[in-house]
This record gives C-alpha cells, sequence and structure tokens, in this order.
C-alpha cells in the first residue's frame, strides 16, 4: 500500500493547464469580455508558479516533516479542484490556477523523491519508468475525458479531471509507513574513481542508496556534486526546449498546411503516447543499448523533428511526433533516477530533484521566447518553419555531443545497466 500511495503521486503532477487548453474557446464564449491575455494566463500562470513551488519544495525536503507537506501539498490540489466547481468569474479561474499550480510544485519534487528515498539499484530505476510512463498516461487519458466533457451543458464539468487528486489524498494515509526518521543527515561516501569508471556499490556491481560512483576531484558545494547536478539541469532543459516545439508550433503548421485540425489532436495524443511507452520498459532499452542509450535517444528526437522541419506531410508528421516522443520518454526516468546520485548527503536527493525537474518547467515557459529571440537574430519571417529547423539543428549537435560524451555521467548508463545485472544474478540465486 506504501508503493501505491507513493505511485498515486504521479497521477496528478502533470495535470495543472490541462482542463484549461481544450476548451479556451468554451471560455471564450462564456466570457465574451475576457482578453486574449487572461485566457493566456490560465494557461500560462499555473506552469509558472509550479517553478518557484518545486525550488521551495526542495528547500522543505531537508525537514523531517516530509509526509505532512506532501498531504498539504494534496490538500491544496483538492480544495482548488472543488473550487473551480463555483467559479463565476475569469479573474476567480485565474487566481483557483494559481492556487493548483502552488500545491502542484510542491507535491512535484515527492512524487519522485520518495522513490528515489525508497528504492534503489535496478528497482529504483524501474520504478522511476513507471512513474514517468503512469504520469504521461494519465495525461493522454485525461486529455480526451476534457475533450468529451467539454460537450456537455455545464463549463465546469471539465475540471472535474482535478479531482483525481482525492485518490493520492486518500493513499497518503499509507505514506507515514516512510519514517523521516530513517533519513540520516550524514555524507555519504565517496568512490575511488573517476568521472569515467563505473563504480560504487558492491562487488556485484549492485548500487544501494549511500554508494554511488563519484569522481575523485570533484567540485563539491552544499554537499552537491556541482558539475553532475548543472549537466542534468542542461540536458533535462535541452531535450524539454526542442521537442516541446510540436506542442507549441505543429498546430500553426496544420492550418498553414490546410489540414484537419483533428490532425492536431492525433498527433500530440502520438507524441505523449511514445513519451509514456518507454517508461514501462525502460530496463530493457537499458540492458540492450548500454552507454548508447542517449545516443539512440538523441536520433530519435532529431530525426522526429527533422521530418517537421522538412518532410511535413500527415503521415510524416505523426513517425515524427512518435520517434520525438520514444526519445524523449527514454532519456526523462533516466534522469531522474541519476539526480539522486548528485549529492553527498542522502538528506538532500529530493532538493537535487527539485533542481533537475525545475528546468522542465523553465524550458516549458521560455521555449517560444528563445525561439523567437533566435527569429530576430537571423531575421526569419516563417517562426513556424524557423522553430523545426532550429531544434534540428541544436539536435545534431546535441546527438553528437551525447555519442563523443557517452561515458560521461550525464550520458553513461553504466551504473543503471550494472544495478540491473546484479538484478538478474539475485533472481536466478533465488
Amino acid at each position: 500500500m506504501t508503493f501505491c500511495a507513493i505511485m498515486s503521486l504521479s497521477l496528478i503532477v502533470n495535470l495543472p493547464g490541462l482542463a484549461i487548453t481544450p476548451m479556451l474557446g468554451t471560455l471564450h464564449k462564456i466570457f465574451p469580455d475576457t482578453t486574449q491575455l487572461e485566457d493566456q494566463l490560465l494557461t500560462v500562470l499555473p506552469n509558472l508558479l509550479i517553478i518557484p513551488f518545486v525550488l521551495l519544495s526542495g528547500k522543505l525536503s531537508l525537514a523531517r516533516h516530509r509526509i505532512r507537506i506532501v498531504v498539504v501539498s494534496l490538500i491544496i490540489f483538492c480544495a482548488s479542484a472543488v473550487a473551480y466547481m463555483f467559479a463565476r468569474t475569469m479573474g476567480q479561474l485565474i487566481i483557483i490556477s494559481c492556487l493548483l499550480g502552488c500545491g502542484t510544485g510542491l507535491l512535484i519534487p515527492f512524487s519522485t523523491g520518495l522513490i528515489a528515498d525508497t528504492f534503489c539499484g535496478s528497482y529504483r530505476l524501474r520504478v522511476m519508468g513507471l512513474q514517468s510512463g503512469l504520469s504521461n498516461t494519465i495525461v493522454m487519458l485525461a486529455t480526451f475525458a476534457v475533450s468529451w466533457l467539454c460537450m456537455g451543458h455545464n463549463w465546469h464539468m471539465p475540471f472535474a479531471v482535478y479531482l483525481i487528486g482525492v485518490v493520492p489524498m486518500v493513499l497518503s494515509f499509507w505514506l507515514k509507513g516512510i519514517s523521516d526518521n530513517e533519513r540520516e543527515l550524514t555524507d555519504m561516501p565517496d568512490a575511488t574513481c573517476d568521472d569515467k569508471t563505473p563504480c560504487g556499490g558492491h562487488d556485484d556491481g549492485s548500487i544501494t542508496k549511500k554508494e554511488f560512483s563519484a569522481p575523485q576531484k570533484a567540485f563539491v558545494k552544499d554537499g552537491f556534486y556541482v558539475g553532475r547536478i548543472l549537466s542534468l539541469v542542461g540536458v533535462y532543459f535541452f531535450i524539454t526546449f526542442a521537442t516541446i516545439c510540436i506542442s507549441y508550433y505543429c498546430p500553426y503548421l496544420i492550418e498553414k498546411k490546410g489540414w484537419s485540425d483533428a490532425l492536431t489532436g492525433t498527433i500530440t495524443a502520438l507524441y505523449f503516447l511514445f513519451i509514456f511507452l518507454p517508461g514501462y520498459i525502460l530496463p530493457w532499452f537499458v540492458r540492450h543499448l548500454g552507454n548508447n542509450c542517449f545516443v539512440f535517444s538523441a536520433l530519435c528526437m532529431t530525426i522526429g523533428i527533422g521530418l517537421f522541419a522538412f518532410y511535413p506531410d500527415s503521415w510524416t508528421l505523426c513517425i515524427g511526433a512518435s520517434l520525438a516522443g520514444l526519445g524523449y520518454g527514454i532519456c526523462q526516468p533516466i534522469l531522474y533516477d541519476k539526480a539522486s546520485v548528485t549529492v553527498k548527503s542522502e538528506n538532500k536527493a529530493t532538493l537535487a530533484l527539485s533542481l533537475v525537474l525545475s528546468a522542465n518547467y523553465l524550458a516549458i515557459v521560455l521555449s517560444p521566447f528563445i525561439i523567437d529571440l533566435f527569429r530576430n537574430i537571423f531575421k526569419a519571417e516563417n517562426v513556424t518553419g524557423f522553430a523545426f529547423i532550429l531544434c534540428f539543428v541544436l539536435l545534431i549537435c546535441f546527438t553528437i555531443l551525447t555519442f563523443v560524451r557517452r561515458g560521461c555521467f550525464a550520458f553513461s548508463t553504466a551504473d543503471e545497466r550494472s544495478a540491473e545485472k546484479s538484478h538478474s544474478v539475485e533472481s536466478a540465486g533465488k
């Protein structure tokens, strides 16, 4: 039940703003006096507020009352979901959306941090994959639910998808099985290897929570291996920036081609479908691809975005979205798993995860502004075509980097493979 309680937190971490997007047109008819800026605030503000509250949650995780923080965040989320049903003005909807973003921001680091604290070795990698797959599965299912509920007479009904927060609220009772007293504030032992040599853990290669490979002369500040945490933040920010252009610019590309709007929904659904699928079989990818895991993922994202940039046909866009989602879906849980071994003090693992997770939301918010900045620099007129070409060129450089540096911490899967091998040996012994 404790495992179910931890996994249930993944049901709501990706939901903020979800109910708003499919019904913006409906809300504009209900509130005709609202401006376009007010409509955009409903989608932008929740994700924008998530960033500072994710970082705040990481700081609060250093205290010994983590479960109380989780419960408080769930209360804020559920209260916001109920408040949507009684909203009467656009201003009220915006305020409620802000509260929803605050509650979700507090919860997000713990949804992954509790996994890092509770599991180790191949089990942790497997559960990270399941958590990523589950959260993205819920996004896809909730999108279809919102689209269906929008056809009803009561415009409040699409917001009912947020009531799924009641499930982790009920199951949070079993989170008490995770004792805060077990989280020692001592330093983890350093390993005696360089950054390119897989080591740490036991002689058989398995990795525990307090043992991992670390460089001898790594720069450490406030308990963090600075180089490692910065590399993960940079990688996560980039892959989100390079693939989120599908969500931002695909609708304009389809509109320019004169195709049906239904194709946008199909492409978006395929993108999220192939993001969550790798999560369920992540150890299989790690076992068979080894240190080429990130190389393969980068190639998938590069080819996928390349199809959007140079071969924009209905079937090629579907293939491109699937490839981009597959590459992103493989990288995401591996980055989460690596975040837990970027610290010297075990109690800072959740804080490290909050820093990595904030890179995702920062990329989502800044992506349109960064692309527009480059468009002005290169004086490109077609912003949609330029966005995909820019991301394609950057992904080529990223693919080369993953191949050249596939043995370094950010792109290596040596630790994950050794943990998986250890698990197989233990199973055979049993």
